[in-house]
């Protein structure tokens, strides 16, 4: 008689550290071998996942479950409520996140129909994912270019999870794009140079150079607020909470350079930024998700062997748009990161429907060549 599928919530740290070391069944063991996947670390993963001490949980609810076939866990996932996305959005969506599931339909559809019923039960009319934790997060599930280790804090999964969602009647919900570009076979056009100088002088933008230790404490609030007004109209927002961004701030501090996260100022005030992040996934593809006993030490001395970064996050005030703020900082990323050793740049992740970034982008000659997809399903009520 075969082993029926349970699925169990995880209620203690015992079963966090199982959630939080699942995914190794699937991308370095018994369920099969992904080498692009990159581990993340288990102490990153641990806090994320502790409901008393990140910040998310304030304004969410969330149940994460395991999947369990006798003695061995079999699949992973989440059932997650943003009151805040919800309340910003005037919505009633509720998030499947967390998901990992062998090539199995009857695992990964037990998983993705539990989580339908705990939404449905809390008035959620549609499910969206994957989203780990929210929209701030890593999102989306890869549909393609599954032989390459993604970039710091982007999703990878194995080629069949597309599969997987759709037999159980997920739909496309939005797309993500991911843009690329290699000092090595482009240089910037004469254009933008001339639009960001004209529009430098034009409207008097100041660069300023950030210093973590002299200029901290303004520039994370700064940031936070340029970011929660630019983005405010985008699909997929959910503004940060002040705790929550200083939680991002605090895990980025160790991973940014100061010479690339350039602040636009006009007439002394911040108007807009950029934020791009050495891709430190290069060095923790090999650390195994372990930061000791020596981890720490390889992210140190690993960090000179980096060529390329992520541009993570950008924003420019609504009043001060269509001024060539974002092709300035974009400029001035490239003109800093060049004699730094950083000759790749990857910019995710952009909203197809986008098309201003996107036109900017392809203007750079930059190149589109990856997708994360969002998939969706409305609720009934039962």
């Amino acid at each position: 008689m075969e082993t029926q599928i349970e699925i169990r919530p995880v209620q203690n740290r015992k079963d966090r550290k199982r959630f939080a070391k699942f995914p190794w069944k699937i991308y370095r063991g018994e369920f099969g071998t992904w080498e692009a996947w990159v581990p993340p670390l288990l102490v990153d993963e641990m806090n994320q996942l502790n409901a008393r001490k990140h910040p998310f949980y304030r304004h969410s609810d969330v149940e994460h479950l395991l999947a369990w076939k006798g003695a061995s866990t079999v699949g992973r996932i989440s059932a997650i409520v943003d009151r805040a996305f919800n309340e910003h959005n005037g919505s009633s969506t509720g998030f499947f996140g967390f998901f990992e599931s062998p090539d199995d339909p009857e695992i990964a559809g037990t998983l993705l129909a539990t989580v339908e019923r705990r939404l449905a039960d809390r008035g959620m009319t549609e499910m969206i994912g994957p989203v780990n934790l929210s929209t701030n997060h890593i999102l989306g599930a890869l549909i393609d270019d599954f032989d390459n280790p993604p970039v710091v804090q982007m999703a990878y999964n194995p080629p069949y999870y597309p599969a997987l969602y759709e037999q159980h009647g997920l739909k496309k919900y939005r797309d993500l794009y991911s843009y690329r570009m290699d000092a090595h076979t482009l240089q910037l056009s004469d254009k933008i140079r001339r639009v960001q100088e004209i529009a430098r002088k034009r409207n008097r933008i100041e660069l300023r150079r950030v210093s973590m230790k002299r200029d901290w404490n303004w520039v994370v609030p700064a940031i936070r607020e340029i970011y929660n007004e630019a983005w405010s109209n985008n699909w997929g927002f959910v503004p940060w909470t002040e705790e929550e961004f200083e939680e991002l701030a605090k895990e980025l501090r160790m991973l940014v350079d100061e010479d690339l996260v350039p602040m636009a100022m006009i007439d002394d005030e911040p108007v807009g930024f950029a934020i791009a992040i050495p891709d430190i996934n290069m060095i923790l593809h090999k650390m195994n998700g372990r930061l000791l006993p020596t981890g720490i030490f390889r992210i140190l001395y690993g960090r000179k062997r980096i060529d390329r970064v992520r541009v993570a996050a950008m924003g420019v005030r609504h009043a001060h748009r269509n001024k060539g703020i974002d092709a300035v900082l974009i400029h001035e990323l490239w003109t800093r990161g060049r004699p730094k050793g950083f000759s790749k740049g990857d910019f995710s992740w952009i909203l197809e429907e986008n098309f201003d970034l996107r036109n900017l982008l392809e203007a750079l000659g930059t190149e589109h060549y990856r997708t994360h997809r969002i998939y969706g399903k409305e609720l009934t009520q039962q």
